[in-house]
């Protein structure tokens, strides 16, 4: 199926066609797939959360997002990717709180890496971080929801929230040189030095 397909299928669900949601799940699994193993290749093998599971868990959550006018494939999986975010970051805080006092492994995000591996004590750092900087900057977040969580291209990023691929590019890097400041500054911190 063709993009415009699940453009409108995304749109009838928003007015309502509960139908929309059967036809719609098939079409964009694999890419949610893809999103949701690129978040979680990089974990320990005995972390409990897994890529069906996390894509189960963002589809639920995106069929309950209401008023939102649907644009395109793009827009679908941008959303996806905040709500992914989301999902690990609960994840991690729950865990977290199991454990009580679990040690934060510190995270780079690389020049052009779309697609870091990362541990949800990661996710959780990286989530705190990107608060701090939607404060100063809400497009670079999200712009690194598209990138970091979403794993899309420069491209699909552009597609997805209506701007330039420069524009996105040099969001990227000043979003990615922010976040390695906060995350360098917070595990020295952490460190006691």
């Amino acid at each position: 199926m063709s993009t415009g397909d699940i453009t409108a299928l995304l749109r009838a669900h928003t007015s309502g066609d509960s139908e929309a949601l059967d036809e719609l799940f098939p079409l964009v699994y694999d890419g949610l797939q893809r999103i949701a193993h690129q978040r979680l290749r990089g974990e320990r093998n005995d972390h409990t959360l897994q890529t069906t599971a996390l894509v189960h868990e963002a589809y639920l959550e995106l069929v309950k997002v209401e008023q939102v006018s649907w644009q395109n494939r793009q827009h679908f999986f941008a959303m996806a990717s905040r709500i992914m975010r989301n999902v690990l970051v609960d994840y991690a805080v729950k865990r977290k709180a199991q454990k009580r006092g679990g040690d934060n492994d510190v995270l780079s995000l690389q020049q052009g890496d779309a697609v870091a591996t990362v541990d949800l004590d990661g996710v959780l750092s990286v989530h705190q971080a990107l608060e701090r900087l939607e404060e100063v900057d809400e497009r670079q977040v999200r712009v690194v929801e598209c990138r970091f969580f979403g794993g899309l291209t420069i491209q699909e990023t552009a597609d997805a929230l209506d701007i330039s691929p420069a524009t996105v590019g040099r969001d990227w890097k000043m979003a990615r040189a922010w976040l390695n400041r906060e995350l360098s500054n917070g595990a020295r911190t952490e460190r006691g030095g």
